[in-house]
């Protein structure tokens, strides 16, 4: 079963190789790995060529885009594998046997979608675990208390984008959460919980690196919430207070 890992880069020289690396050295054999560059600088744009020259199994574009949601649509819309994951360029795969563990649990559970648990490491000291997003099994009633998987840990099958859509480009932060709730509202679809840290993320993403951005955050949250009726500003509320028992002492 090949898997589809999409990773959306503009001018992330500093950590793009070592995200690379994680998906470039994972043990499972049939992986296809979509690099999709917002038309970064020559020094980016010369990692990616150097790399992707090294690598047949990297499909590599550099073209200007509308941000970040927009390049993993163009990622998803290239993508072939039967599973469709993403490993964004600040972020890494927590070992070299993620994909296979994750693919084993597709098959062993017959499910539509996997998620699992995920490591906000300092910038510099990867080593360093500044908040533990540990998620739980799934039941729909966790929606309305704000729940969501960690995205980026999120695998699905690729006929869920074909039957659901994609990424909503209303959306400037939190189109990731309004797909979730799209997704995970279906009755049909089944999910399951790996109790395994999945990727490792570097402080300082879009959402969270200033008070205006966590404004936003909660009103698209709450929009999305709307959209796709389920909850109320209570769930937002409910949302944002559940991340502080991740952070560590």
């Amino acid at each position: 079963m090949k898997v589809s890992i999409i990773t959306a880069t503009y001018n992330s020289e500093k950590t793009i190789e070592a995200c690379m690396a994680s998906v470039l050295h994972q043990s499972y054999p049939d992986i296809e790995y979509i690099i999709v560059d917002g038309g970064s600088n020559a020094e980016t744009l010369e990692l990616l060529h150097t790399t992707a020259k090294e690598y047949p199994n990297i499909i590599l574009s550099s073209e200007p885009d509308k941000g970040i949601y927009d390049a993993l649509n163009k990622g998803i819309a290239k993508a072939t594998g039967a599973i469709v994951g993403f490993v964004h360029s600040d972020d890494f795969l927590a070992d070299n046997d993620v994909i296979s563990t994750i693919v084993a649990a597709f098959n062993t559970h017959q499910v539509d979608g996997v998620y699992g648990d995920l490591h906000y490491v300092a910038l510099e000291n990867t080593d360093k675990v500044i908040r533990n997003w540990i998620s739980q099994p799934f039941v729909f009633n966790l929606l309305k208390q704000g729940w969501m998987p960690a995205h980026p840990t999120l695998y699905l099958k690729k006929s869920i984008y074909d039957k659901y859509g994609l990424f909503d480009l209303k959306y400037k932060i939190a189109a990731d959460y309004d797909f979730i709730l799209r997704i995970f509202r279906q009755e049909n679809l089944s999910f399951f919980y790996l109790p395994k840290t999945i990727v490792k993320m570097r402080i300082g993403g879009a959402s969270n690196k200033n008070l205006k951005n966590i404004l936003q955050k909660s009103k698209e949250d709450y929009r999305a919430i709307k959209t796709n009726h389920i909850g109320n500003w209570l769930t937002v509320l409910l949302k944002n207070v559940s991340k502080l028992k991740q952070f560590k002492a």
